[in-house]
């Protein structure tokens, strides 16, 4: 394993779309939350080098700085690669001198903002706090050394197309290297899902995708949701689409270690007791190939052929799934890779499930 994906359940939003106990913004549940993380990563962390960190889910930039402080500490159980790539996941709001030097100090090298809209209006019905100010803060961002910024967009939650492309819009002003965009699922029994606000149909998703393929042409799209200014695209967002190896650690955190998917338990009282997995599968081999399908055809270059074969043992192109597909004309081939063709890729899952 050379990615580590860390897991910080705070939020210091209303967050309208998320189970997570809300007590997680209480000082003492947050310092036992994270003496448990400490024991959990000694447990099970097997003294690697580490080359991806991703400090993120929730909102660790929720902490005070005391803890932040001691979340650093825990980091020094992992040895970590000199190139590492370190990213912190933070809110607008939380973006302020004293948390960014506390970053800086501890070789934090990225960092995700949670915009998800530009527009107070939807960041209300999102449960969000209002924005402010977010030029002058990416500024502090470059000014602190932050060269690597990724910026987070949403859409699908009953707003207008023409929200979006203003968001959008926002984003290239900020000169902003990174950008992930989601559509927005939503989580049931939460106040957006019972209040059914609908997603955008199939129809608005083409529309937002063309848009998006039309105004983000300086960027790579490396990843279906994901678009980078070359040498930014995200190491550790592509260890997960190219099915490898990971740690996971910390409340309802996730990994895939040794060819098994574990999931941790969501119940804080459960973590605290150092009761942390909840589940843990093995993954046969017929569904890591299913699954390396499933993620690697999410990136424009799809999959590459020797890759594949080192490591399954397998020609892929001896799978029956691809040849239908490349007789169909869906998927596309050349001398290294199998990709989804261009003109599917916006409808990408209608392809992916047929791996399922």
């Amino acid at each position: 394993m050379n990615s580590v994906y860390i897991h910080i359940p705070f939020c210091n939003q209303i967050c309208n779309y998320c189970d997570f106990p809300k007590v997680l913004n209480n000082e003492k549940w947050q310092s036992e939350y994270l003496e448990a993380l400490q024991k959990e990563i000694q447990k099970y962390y097997k003294k690697e080098a580490i080359k991806t960190i991703y400090i993120g889910g929730g909102t660790p930039s929720s902490l005070s700085n005391k803890n932040l402080k001691k979340l650093f500490e825990i980091m020094e159980i992992l040895k970590k690669d000199k190139e590492i790539e370190f990213t912190f996941e933070m809110n607008p709001e939380d973006i302020a001198l004293s948390k960014l030097v506390i970053l800086k100090n501890n070789n934090v090298n990225r960092i995700s903002v949670g915009i998800q809209t530009f527009n107070n209006k939807y960041l209300q019905l999102l449960g969000r706090k209002k924005l402010t100010n977010i030029n002058k803060k990416i500024k502090l961002l470059k000014s602190m050394g932050f060269d690597n910024i990724n910026i987070d967009l949403m859409y699908g939650y009953g707003e207008p197309v023409n929200n979006f492309k203003k968001d959008l819009k926002k984003f290239l002003k900020l000169k902003i290297n990174h950008l992930s965009i989601y559509s927005l699922i939503l989580e049931k029994n939460t106040k957006l899902y019972l209040q059914n606000k609908s997603l955008y149909s199939e129809d608005k998703e083409i529309k937002i995708r063309r848009y998006i393929k039309k105004k983000l042409k300086k960027y790579n799209r490396y990843e279906y949701s994901n678009f980078a200014l070359q040498g930014f695209e995200s190491k550790h967002n592509l260890t997960y689409w190219n099915n490898e190896e990971y740690y996971g650690f910390g409340l309802g955190a996730h990994g895939y270690i040794n060819k098994s998917r574990y999931y941790n338990t969501r119940s804080l009282t459960n973590y605290i007791k150092g009761e942390y997995r909840l589940e843990n599968k093995k993954i046969s081999l017929k569904d890591q190939i299913s699954n390396e399908f499933i993620l690697g055809f999410r990136k424009p270059k799809g999959i590459n052929k020797k890759y594949f074969l080192k490591k399954y043992n397998k020609e892929i192109t001896d799978n029956q799934t691809i040849k239908k597909l490349i007789k169909e004309n869906k998927l596309g081939e050349n001398k290294q890779n199998i990709f989804i063709k261009e003109e599917y890729f916006d409808i990408m899952n209608e392809i992916l499930v047929e791996f399922i």
